[in-house]
């Protein structure tokens, strides 16, 4: 893949995630649900900011087929706004599930082979980038062994549905079980500057094993504004939002951000950070509020 170094996504320089080259500030499809209502203005904003993405530079989306916008998935917008996806790395993931009535459900490792193919037929694609195995319900981290849910996307990988496998969720243990059975190329879990910072841990882990580690909720795990955040952003003259997304892309050059939105200036907002530069003292005034 060609890296475009003019774009500003691309200005905190670029992770290879697995045998994808991505640009270490990327975009999250998940907010895409919260202006997408079905209705035609808002299903029209929705493409524009995956479009607008991919203008600034963005090259790394994630997506879910359990991620609805309204009537559609978020993978069935990006199907319509992006495909057939140039130089785009599509990373999504399985586990979660809506059954038929839109009630949530977590996959048993027999039922992992239907969610790929969903998410195979909603993007257009025949094989998927990267699938996360995320473990747990919503915020709260799996427990007991992934062996054999990730076992079965590993034997999916072998058959050429999946070129990269990652883990979403998990504590330190189940990144040590899951690269005993698979290359792992990315951990997804929720962390921030005021969030899960024991997770500090599992990002250095993911340093020494060549592994991104890829927050999600990286803004909004905050409760209220910091005021040392605020302090970091008037020097700079930027956002709070863009000073935690900073901060993100600070903690090593493997830690990539998937910030998401439904509105194209916030989305511009987002991206800009990438060029952000924090200085030794902004990192010691937000290590206190950290």
């Amino acid at each position: 893949m060609t890296t475009n170094t003019t774009l500003p996504a691309a200005a905190a320089g670029t992770w290879q995630l697995g045998s994808f080259a991505v640009n270490r500030l990327g975009f999250g499809a998940m907010r895409l649900m919260s202006t997408s209502d079905g209705g035609i203005r808002a299903r029209e904003t929705s493409i524009a900011v995956l479009r607008r993405a991919v203008e600034l530079g963005v090259n790394h989306i994630d997506t879910a087929a359990f991620y609805f916008a309204g009537p559609r998935s978020a993978n069935e917008l990006i199907n319509t706004a992006l495909s057939p996806y140039d130089d785009l790395t599509i990373t999504t993931k399985v586990g979660p599930g809506r059954d038929f009535t839109g009630e949530f459900y977590t996959a048993r490792p027999e039922q992992l082979r239907a969610q790929v193919e969903q998410n195979l037929r909603e993007l257009g694609l025949d094989h998927l980038d990267v699938v996360n195995y995320r473990i747990g319900q919503a915020l709260d981290r799996g427990e007991g062994s992934l062996a054999d849910g990730f076992g079965a996307l590993a034997e999916l990988r072998e058959q050429g549905l999946i070129r990269e496998l990652g883990i979403s969720n998990i504590g330190p243990e189940h990144l040590t079980e899951a690269l005993a059975i698979a290359p792992v190329v990315c951990v997804q879990n929720q962390y921030g500057l005021t969030a899960r910072r024991e997770d500090d841990e599992i990002v250095r882990m993911c340093a020494e094993h060549g592994i991104a580690f890829v927050p999600f909720f990286a803004v909004a795990s905050g409760t209220g504004e910091d005021a040392r955040v605020a302090e970091v952003a008037r020097r700079h003259d930027v956002t709070p939002a863009q000073v935690r997304l900073a901060w993100t892309l600070h903690q090593g050059p493997h830690v990539l951000a998937i910030p998401g939105t439904g509105d194209v200036a916030h989305l511009e907002q987002n991206v800009a950070a990438a060029a952000l530069e924090l200085t030794d003292d902004d990192l010691k005034t937000l290590d206190t509020a950290g």
